[in-house]
């Protein structure tokens, strides 16, 4: 919807174990480490590292492993498809992420080296929310599905619009999940200063004790942590498996492979594998049955097909003034530090393509839609086929009452990435607007299925289903939207909703 079309995140990795009867051709991996972050004064020295060593014991655990370092945002998304379109009905799914994660919207986002964060909405833009990616792997079938997350670190992001440093938030993840944190919510860890980090030396030794099963891998590589920190690093987990899964396939705990001498017994820890924290309740979205569960959703096919244009809105003029209803001074936004930076990089280069779109999302936080608009239209004559930038443009200009725009640049957007879920959610805020509310629910239904805790998506969906005479659904998606974030209905009425 609003300036937050993507997602993000910093360490995160999502996992799946098999079973001893599972074949090694029903495991996958996806393993990511990200330490050059152009945003941080160094680069980080643990997640290259622990990454190649875990991709290495992964693979001799029967796992076809893809492993990935310092990817940028189109890198990891290419990465989350390949893995996506390996997984088959039944089969485990792990993702292994090291680097930085910030949480928002109570949902954490695994972050790329190439994000430009300067608010909270640029982290669900830039950021892969661990909640969509496991979602999306369940969608494909997998019967069992880890996420392996280090990336409860300080990062040089949250700064910027945050006081304090926020780690992880507690992941709300389909049956058959297991998901360890290498710290605990909320909280955060500093790098030892080493070439790798605690959290996965302990992991490794675990993983290769054998007969265990996955969640005593994971309770005895939480002591282990516990223990060596003295307490000052205690990782979380959760657990939503129905069946008892190994790392080591085979009987008896054999390995496919050279044997690994096993650390000392440790003594086995108290059951500490926990639940998912209480959430607010949220009515099932409406899920499509007709598909297989291992075929991808095809969103744009399931939509009612749109209705007439709504009569023609006279646009706001996209001249360089800044917003015609009071909007900000001017002078303000030009002395603005980030504007200013950004203007000068344009300035040196018209055709900085990231720094054009970029100011206009700062334009579009502080109110100048129309300085935005520019922005916008200078990064797509460059590139016609920036999903984001028409995502932007198609919220920004729902805003101003532009709305047969605002439709076109969102339909556009969705034929070039059809489940692009901040497309999906603009598209249902331009809907609502134009009072084509069956197309509008149908809108927030899609991206709820993509991302159920997309509060604008619940709560505009919310307000549709009222305006649709469903007056007490409508009433619940809205009250589990205002739970899950306060300020959710003053959002909207900013935006000329109500």
């Amino acid at each position: 919807m609003k300036i937050r079309p993507l997602l993000f995140l910093s360490l995160v990795l999502s996992a799946v174990l098999a079973t001893p009867s599972f074949a090694a051709g029903d495991r996958y991996a996806l393993v990511i480490g990200n330490a050059k972050y152009p945003d941080a004064d160094t680069p980080l020295k643990e997640p290259i590292n622990d990454a190649r060593d875990v991709a290495d014991e992964l693979k001799r655990d029967g796992f076809t492993v893809e492993i990935g370092e310092n990817l940028t945002g189109d890198g990891m998304r290419r990465a989350f498809e390949r893995l996506y379109g390996k997984v088959k009905p039944g089969s485990v799914a792990l993702v292994f992420y090291s680097g930085f994660g910030i949480q928002s919207a109570r949902q954490s986002f695994m972050i790329p080296v190439d994000a430009q964060i300067w608010t909270e909405s640029d982290v669900r833009r830039d950021g892969f929310s661990l909640e969509t990616v496991l979602g999306e792997i369940n969608s494909r079938g997998a019967g069992v599905k880890i996420a392996l997350i280090d990336a409860s670190r300080r990062n040089p992001f949250e700064r910027r619009f945050r006081s304090f440093s926020a780690g992880l938030a507690p992941i709300i993840a389909p049956n058959g999940t297991l998901v360890m944190y290498s710290a605990a919510l909320s909280s955060v860890i500093s790098d030892a200063g080493g070439d790798h980090s605690l959290f996965v030396q302990e992991l490794l030794k675990e993983i290769r004790v054998p007969d265990l099963m996955a969640e005593e891998t994971l309770n005895r590589t939480r002591v282990g942590v516990t223990r060596a920190s003295r307490g000052e690093q205690v990782p979380w987990i959760s657990s939503s498996l129905a069946e008892d899964f190994s790392f080591i396939p085979g009987a008896g705990g054999s390995r496919p492979t050279t044997t690994t001498v096993a650390p000392p017994p440790v003594p086995p820890p108290p059951p500490v594998v926990a639940t998912n924290p209480p959430a607010p309740p949220a009515p099932p979205p409406q899920v499509q049955t007709t598909p297989a569960p291992s075929a991808k959703p095809q969103v744009e096919a399931a939509l009612p097909p749109l209705p007439p244009p709504p009569p023609p809105v006279a646009p706001a003029d996209t001249g360089p003034s800044s917003h015609p209803d009071n909007g900000p001074d001017p002078a303000v936004l030009a002395d603005d530090p980030t504007i200013k930076s950004l203007t000068s990089k344009i300035a040196s280069n018209p055709d900085d393509v990231n720094a054009l779109y970029r100011r206009g999302q700062v334009y579009a936080s502080k109110g100048a839609y129309n300085l935005a608009i520019r922005d916008f239209d200078a990064t797509l004559r460059i590139n016609p086929k920036d999903v984001e930038a028409l995502n932007n443009r198609c919220w920004t200009r729902s805003v101003i009452g532009d709305l047969p725009g605002a439709l076109k640049d969102c339909n556009e957007a969705l034929r070039l990435r059809p489940n692009f879920v901040d497309a999906l959610d603009s598209r249902g805020l331009v809907n609502l607007k134009s009072g084509a509310v069956k197309n509008a629910i149908a809108d927030f239904d899609a991206a709820l299925r993509i991302n159920p805790r997309l509060t604008s998506s619940l709560y505009g969906r919310g307000l549709a289903k009222q305006r649709n005479g469903s007056a007490s659904e409508g009433a619940l998606d809205i009250a589990n939207a205002k739970a899950m974030d306060p300020n959710i209905a003053q959002e909207f009425a900013s935006y000329g909703v109500r």
